[in-house]
């Protein structure tokens, strides 16, 4: 058995390796999330760590028991993102040299800030893979310096574990962990800590429907792994981990796989009401609720929140993508006559229908009559029925106007 390489007592000694070295980060119940889902929501923000994500636990717990001679040989370790700055950061706070591989098409934002907490950067190649196959022949084989790997690795596997050991702690009876699943390693150790402690634990690893590696090889059918883009990079992994895999196949009762638009809408919900910016795939187990609720009425649940490392561009395009969903910003096609205060005439309107105007503007070269206009607005509103009034109020002052926004409609 998988499991039987790494045991609970595993987990609790990274927990004291760990022990004043990275963030207890807190777990917290929510009140609104429980609301909403009909379930007890309980958060772990793991996006609070020092580089926002769990990464940490499981690149520390691996460069602590490295020997004299591997210290003094450095580290590598190929990633495009959270374990490349979690390695970097505490490789150098350890006096150890570390080399990271990543894809040339990493973000420059990921590429600079492990280069700023220390970490020497390649870029090589357009796949993880092709970093890891780079790494192996140039770093590992060529210099002898140690992998640390992502994920398919017992030590970061029990450094993982430890999110589960404190969110049973500070939430005692949570009896479903949802968890993120990308290469593996933190379901894997999450699961071994729970059922560790307790047996009857129901964990549920959620995956981007984009790549669903785990589902794939528990289905011996790698072409279930689509790829393509997905805002839930994190866990954006074609190949699950062959140690994780098998942890997951004996402790994992269930996998969901959750779209791009509820993993958009579990980044806006926790930002407006946690008031947390968590990336997408911190987003997902809040995502695997939202998709299906029933599936968690009146369980005691744990999402773990795994980072908090999203592009801020990528950031305010979800949220104001949230906000067009939720008709809180509608865009408004208004025909006008061209001629002196007709825009002042549209603006009023809307101020006294209580709507807030953010862009407007104004086109001349259009098909209709050559002393005619549009007016193309983006409106702000409270909510769809306070839209939906604004939109009635200026056809009833004598306008003609359309809803804009790729045609949207109100429900």
């Amino acid at each position: 058995m998988a499991a039987a390489l790494i045991s609970l007592d595993d987990v609790c000694r990274a927990a004291a390796v760990l022990d004043g070295q990275i963030v207890r980060t807190p777990c917290t119940h929510s009140r609104v999330l429980s609301k909403i889902t009909g379930a007890e929501v309980w958060l772990k923000f793991e996006n609070f760590q020092f580089t926002a994500s769990f990464k940490e636990r499981g690149a520390l717990n691996k460069l602590s028991h490295l020997t004299e001679a591997e210290r003094a040989a450095g580290v590598c370790a190929m990633s495009a993102g959270n374990h490349a700055q979690g390695v970097a950061y505490h490789a150098t706070r350890l006096g150890i040299r570390s080399v990271i591989v990543m894809p040339r098409n990493t973000p420059f934002t990921k590429v600079r800030n492990t280069r700023e907490l220390g970490g020497e950067v390649i870029l090589h190649g357009e796949t993880l893979a092709d970093a890891q196959e780079y790494l192996e022949r140039e770093l590992v084989a060529g210099k002898g310096m140690t992998l640390v790997h992502p994920y398919d690795d017992p030590l970061i596997i029990a450094g993982q574990g430890t999110v589960a050991l404190e969110m049973m702690e500070q939430a005692p009876g949570l009896d479903t962990l949802v968890v993120p699943i990308g290469g593996g390693g933190l379901i894997a150790g999450m699961s071994i800590a729970a059922h560790g402690l307790d047996p009857n634990v129901r964990m549920i690893g959620v995956e981007s429907s984009g790549y669903p590696s785990a589902y794939a090889a528990l289905q011996n059918d790698p072409e279930l792994v689509r790829g393509g883009q997905t805002i839930a990079e994190g866990i954006a992994v074609k190949n699950i981990g062959r140690l994780t895999i098998e942890i997951i196949r004996e402790q994992v009762a269930e996998l969901m796989r959750v779209d791009e638009a509820t993993i958009e809408r579990a980044i806006g919900l926790l930002a407006s009401i946690e008031k947390v910016i968590v990336e997408g795939a911190g987003a997902t187990g809040l995502a695997a609720m939202l998709s299906d609720p029933a599936r968690f009425v009146g369980r005691k649940v744990g999402l773990v929140l795994c980072g908090g490392n999203i592009d801020t561009r990528l950031l305010a395009s979800v949220l104001l993508r949230q906000l067009v969903n939720e008709q809180r910003l509608i865009s408004l096609s208004v025909d006008i006559e061209d001629q002196p205060g007709i825009l002042a005439r549209v603006a009023g309107r809307i101020g006294e229908s209580g709507g807030n105007i953010v862009q407007v503007h104004h086109e001349r070269l259009h098909r209709g009559h050559a002393k005619g206009a549009t007016l193309e607005v983006m409106v702000e509103a409270q909510d769809m029925a306070h839209a939906r009034q604004i939109f009635d109020d200026l056809i009833a002052s004598g306008f003609t106007v359309r809803l804009g926004t790729g045609g949207m409609e109100f429900d």
